[in-house]
Protein backbone atom coordinates (compact mmCIF):
# COMPACT_ATOMS: atom_id res chain seq x y z
CA UNK A 1 0.00 0.00 0.00
CA UNK A 2 1.26 3.25 -0.80
CA UNK A 3 1.13 6.25 1.20
CA UNK A 4 0.33 10.22 0.77
CA UNK A 5 2.49 12.64 2.88
CA UNK A 6 -0.17 12.46 5.57
CA UNK A 7 2.17 9.60 6.66
CA UNK A 8 5.40 9.65 5.05
CA UNK A 9 5.89 13.29 6.31
CA UNK A 10 3.08 15.42 7.92
CA UNK A 11 4.39 18.49 9.04
CA UNK A 12 4.71 19.29 5.58
CA UNK A 13 0.86 19.98 5.66
CA UNK A 14 1.11 22.30 8.63
CA UNK A 15 3.96 23.79 6.57
CA UNK A 16 1.57 24.50 3.22
CA UNK A 17 -1.21 26.14 5.55
CA UNK A 18 1.38 28.51 6.78
CA UNK A 19 2.48 30.18 3.86
CA UNK A 20 3.81 29.45 -0.22
CA UNK A 21 7.18 29.62 -1.52
CA UNK A 22 10.29 30.21 0.73
CA UNK A 23 7.96 31.91 3.24
CA UNK A 24 7.40 28.58 4.10
CA UNK A 25 10.95 27.82 5.33
CA UNK A 26 9.96 30.82 7.90
CA UNK A 27 6.94 29.31 9.98
CA UNK A 28 6.66 30.72 13.21
CA UNK A 29 4.70 27.58 14.29
CA UNK A 30 7.89 26.28 16.47
CA UNK A 31 7.83 29.18 18.47
CA UNK A 32 4.51 28.39 20.86
CA UNK A 33 6.62 25.98 23.01
CA UNK A 34 9.40 28.74 23.67
CA UNK A 35 6.71 31.50 25.02
CA UNK A 36 6.04 29.42 28.55
CA UNK A 37 10.16 29.26 29.04
CA UNK A 38 10.54 32.86 28.39
CA UNK A 39 7.61 33.64 31.22
CA UNK A 40 8.63 31.27 34.00
CA UNK A 41 11.98 33.63 34.84
CA UNK A 42 9.07 36.79 35.17
CA UNK A 43 6.49 34.89 37.04
CA UNK A 44 6.92 37.59 40.09
CA UNK A 45 6.29 40.16 37.56
CA UNK A 46 2.84 39.38 35.34
CA UNK A 47 2.88 42.63 33.91
CA UNK A 48 5.94 42.57 32.59
CA UNK A 49 6.12 39.01 31.23
CA UNK A 50 4.17 39.78 27.80
CA UNK A 51 7.49 41.26 26.82
CA UNK A 52 9.89 39.09 26.95
CA UNK A 53 7.55 36.28 25.32
CA UNK A 54 6.75 38.44 22.13
CA UNK A 55 10.41 38.28 21.60
CA UNK A 56 10.97 35.04 22.02
CA UNK A 57 10.00 33.96 18.52
CA UNK A 58 13.16 35.52 17.06
CA UNK A 59 15.55 32.67 18.25
CA UNK A 60 13.13 29.95 18.21
CA UNK A 61 12.81 29.79 14.47
CA UNK A 62 16.42 28.45 13.87
CA UNK A 63 16.76 26.62 16.55
CA UNK A 64 13.52 24.52 14.93
CA UNK A 65 15.55 24.57 11.92
CA UNK A 66 18.55 22.81 13.25
CA UNK A 67 16.87 20.27 15.02
CA UNK A 68 17.09 16.30 13.62
CA UNK A 69 16.58 17.24 9.60
CA UNK A 70 12.67 17.00 10.22
CA UNK A 71 11.45 20.42 8.46
CA UNK A 72 11.23 19.65 4.82
CA UNK A 73 13.91 22.02 3.04
CA UNK A 74 12.54 24.37 0.05
CA UNK A 75 14.53 23.50 -3.02
CA UNK A 76 12.75 26.16 -5.15
CA UNK A 77 9.49 27.31 -6.23
CA UNK A 78 8.39 27.23 -9.80
CA UNK A 79 5.14 28.32 -10.33
CA UNK A 80 2.22 27.06 -7.99
CA UNK A 81 5.29 24.30 -7.44
CA UNK A 82 7.26 23.81 -4.57
CA UNK A 83 10.20 21.61 -4.92
CA UNK A 84 10.94 20.04 -1.12
CA UNK A 85 13.69 17.84 0.29
CA UNK A 86 13.16 16.24 4.11
CA UNK A 87 14.87 13.30 6.09
CA UNK A 88 12.09 11.72 7.89
CA UNK A 89 13.28 9.14 9.84
CA UNK A 90 16.90 9.45 8.61
CA UNK A 91 16.09 8.74 5.03
CA UNK A 92 15.78 11.19 2.02
CA UNK A 93 12.04 11.87 0.70
CA UNK A 94 11.98 14.84 -2.35
CA UNK A 95 8.53 15.74 -3.59
CA UNK A 96 6.91 18.34 -6.02
CA UNK A 97 3.72 19.69 -4.00
CA UNK A 98 1.04 22.10 -4.80
CA UNK A 99 -2.35 23.50 -3.51
CA UNK A 100 -5.49 23.77 -6.02
CA UNK A 101 -5.90 26.78 -8.13
CA UNK A 102 -9.63 26.26 -8.10
CA UNK A 103 -11.81 23.94 -5.00
CA UNK A 104 -15.38 23.64 -5.47
CA UNK A 105 -17.92 20.91 -3.99
CA UNK A 106 -21.35 19.94 -5.04
CA UNK A 107 -23.58 21.05 -2.73
CA UNK A 108 -21.50 24.40 -2.74
CA UNK A 109 -20.11 25.54 0.25
CA UNK A 110 -19.28 21.64 1.98
CA UNK A 111 -17.17 22.05 4.46
CA UNK A 112 -13.56 20.46 3.98
CA UNK A 113 -9.98 20.18 5.16
CA UNK A 114 -7.34 21.41 2.70
CA UNK A 115 -6.47 19.64 -0.51
CA UNK A 116 -2.87 19.07 -2.04
CA UNK A 117 -1.08 16.99 -4.80
CA UNK A 118 1.81 15.26 -4.40
CA UNK A 119 4.66 13.64 -6.81
CA UNK A 120 7.40 12.22 -4.24
CA UNK A 121 10.57 10.21 -4.73
CA UNK A 122 11.89 8.00 -2.03
CA UNK A 123 15.41 6.44 -2.75
CA UNK A 124 14.80 4.30 0.04
CA UNK A 125 12.32 2.34 -1.43
CA UNK A 126 13.06 2.40 -5.05
CA UNK A 127 10.14 4.97 -5.63
CA UNK A 128 10.25 7.64 -8.13
CA UNK A 129 7.45 10.00 -9.12
CA UNK A 130 4.82 8.40 -7.07
CA UNK A 131 1.47 11.11 -7.78
CA UNK A 132 -0.48 10.77 -4.70
CA UNK A 133 -3.30 13.11 -3.44
CA UNK A 134 -5.12 14.59 -0.77
CA UNK A 135 -8.50 16.00 -0.41
CA UNK A 136 -9.92 17.07 2.44
CA UNK A 137 -12.66 14.28 3.42
CA UNK A 138 -12.64 10.84 3.89
CA UNK A 139 -13.69 9.45 0.76
CA UNK A 140 -16.69 6.94 -0.13
CA UNK A 141 -15.87 3.65 0.56
CA UNK A 142 -14.75 1.53 -2.93
CA UNK A 143 -15.30 4.31 -4.87
CA UNK A 144 -12.50 5.60 -7.33
CA UNK A 145 -11.33 9.12 -7.32
CA UNK A 146 -10.39 10.56 -11.13
CA UNK A 147 -7.70 12.46 -12.30
CA UNK A 148 -7.90 14.14 -15.87
CA UNK A 149 -5.27 15.82 -17.97
CA UNK A 150 -6.53 17.14 -21.11
CA UNK A 151 -8.08 14.55 -23.00
CA UNK A 152 -6.51 12.01 -20.78
CA UNK A 153 -8.35 10.11 -17.71
CA UNK A 154 -6.90 8.32 -15.00
CA UNK A 155 -8.63 6.37 -12.55
CA UNK A 156 -6.95 6.73 -8.94
CA UNK A 157 -7.94 4.37 -5.58
CA UNK A 158 -9.25 5.67 -2.52
CA UNK A 159 -8.22 5.12 1.05
CA UNK A 160 -9.67 7.64 3.80
CA UNK A 161 -8.77 11.42 2.84
CA UNK A 162 -5.83 9.91 -0.05
CA UNK A 163 -5.74 9.27 -3.73
CA UNK A 164 -3.12 7.42 -5.59
CA UNK A 165 -3.13 6.20 -9.43
CA UNK A 166 -4.79 3.11 -9.46
CA UNK A 167 -3.02 1.04 -12.20
CA UNK A 168 0.77 1.75 -11.23
CA UNK A 169 1.85 0.80 -14.66
CA UNK A 170 0.22 4.58 -15.76
CA UNK A 171 2.14 6.42 -13.62
CA UNK A 172 4.55 6.97 -15.78
CA UNK A 173 2.11 7.89 -18.66
CA UNK A 174 -0.05 10.39 -16.00
CA UNK A 175 3.55 12.09 -14.83
CA UNK A 176 4.45 12.55 -18.76
CA UNK A 177 0.83 13.77 -19.50
CA UNK A 178 1.47 16.34 -16.02
CA UNK A 179 4.96 17.49 -17.43
CA UNK A 180 2.60 18.72 -20.97
CA UNK A 181 -0.47 19.36 -19.55
CA UNK A 182 -1.81 23.15 -18.17
CA UNK A 183 -4.29 21.62 -15.81
CA UNK A 184 -4.99 18.78 -13.71
CA UNK A 185 -8.64 17.85 -11.97
CA UNK A 186 -9.07 15.83 -9.41
CA UNK A 187 -12.64 14.80 -8.65
CA UNK A 188 -13.73 12.58 -5.80
CA UNK A 189 -16.82 11.83 -3.57
CA UNK A 190 -16.90 12.11 0.46
CA UNK A 191 -18.94 9.68 2.45
CA UNK A 192 -21.45 11.75 3.18
CA UNK A 193 -22.03 11.74 -0.71
CA UNK A 194 -20.19 15.50 -1.55
CA UNK A 195 -18.95 15.61 -4.92
CA UNK A 196 -15.40 17.90 -5.14
CA UNK A 197 -13.39 19.22 -7.88
CA UNK A 198 -10.11 20.35 -7.68
CA UNK A 199 -8.28 22.02 -10.57
CA UNK A 200 -4.15 22.26 -10.10
CA UNK A 201 -2.28 24.47 -12.66
CA UNK A 202 0.61 22.44 -14.31
CA UNK A 203 2.89 24.98 -15.18
CA UNK A 204 6.31 24.81 -13.55
CA UNK A 205 5.66 20.95 -12.57
CA UNK A 206 8.12 20.11 -15.10
CA UNK A 207 11.05 22.40 -13.75
CA UNK A 208 10.02 21.16 -10.00
CA UNK A 209 10.13 17.67 -10.91
CA UNK A 210 13.51 18.37 -12.39
CA UNK A 211 14.42 20.07 -9.41
CA UNK A 212 13.28 16.35 -7.27
CA UNK A 213 15.18 14.73 -9.54
CA UNK A 214 18.49 16.58 -9.18
CA UNK A 215 18.40 16.11 -5.65
CA UNK A 216 16.97 12.73 -4.74
CA UNK A 217 19.24 10.20 -7.03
Amino acid sequence: MRTTFRTVFPAVLALMLMSAGAQAQQTPAPAKPAAPAAKKPEAAKPAAAPKPAAAAPKPAAPAAAAGGGEQPTLLGQFGDWGAYKATPGGKTVCFALAKPSQAATEPAGRARDASYLFVSTRPSEKVKNEVSAIVGYPQKASTDATATIGAANFAMYTQNDGAWIKNAAEETQMVDAMRKGSDLVVKSVSGRGTKSSDTYALKGLAEALDKVAQECK
